[in-house]
């Protein structure tokens, strides 16, 4: 079985990026499975908080969930051509303490997609996490792009994709995914 976590970028309750999880979740290869997961209850990274506190209990969860994963979907919405900072903020607290890098991090398999309302989709997002993936030395993997454009148009009211040509795409682009995390190059 591959366990899968998928992370959306967006805090926004009728958020694309949220919707397009949910929609992968429901084309995956067969043996696979994909824990959908929010940013919600993630504070801003404080180096006080940490060393007064701890690692807060939203983060510790999603820790676990990331250690647990065999790869990594991000589902990255695009904010001003770049990664929305609620995002980077919660890989921040990723990556904390330091020591736990490479034990989340290492040659963990990622993909990246995205959704906006836009006419370009998130590719400027999507480039923008190559470096931050690099440092934190991840996998990440550059068999596929899928960046929905004019999202609004894709799902319905209740957060369905019902583009059936977007739901190829995701289709194929997650049996490629699942193909590059189980081959283990």
């Amino acid at each position: 079985m591959i366990k899968l976590l998928g992370i959306s970028g967006s805090l926004r309750q009728g958020s694309f990026n949220t919707a397009l999880l949910r929609a992968a979740a429901a084309v995956l290869p067969t043996e696979t499975m994909l824990e959908v997961r929010t940013l919600r209850g993630v504070p801003l990274y404080d180096a006080d908080l940490e060393a007064s506190a701890g690692i807060p209990p939203a983060v510790a969860a999603l820790k676990e969930s990331f250690a647990a994963a065999d790869g990594v979907v991000l589902a990255t919405p695009e904010y001003s051509n770049s990664i929305p900072g609620v995002f980077k903020n919660g890989i921040d607290w990723l990556s904390r303490p330091s020591s736990d890098v490479p034990r989340l991090f290492a040659g963990k398999r990622i993909a990246l997609l995205g959704a906006s309302p836009g006419g370009f989709g998130t590719i400027l997002a999507q480039n923008a996490w190559l470096p931050v993936l690099r440092t934190l030395g991840t996998r990440p993997w550059f068999g596929g792009k899928l960046m929905v454009s004019r999202a609004g148009s894709a799902f319905d009211d209740a957060g369905a994709l019902r583009d059936p040509v977007i739901g190829k795409q995701l289709q194929d682009f997650l049996a490629r995914f699942v193909d590059f995390v189980r081959s283990g190059d």
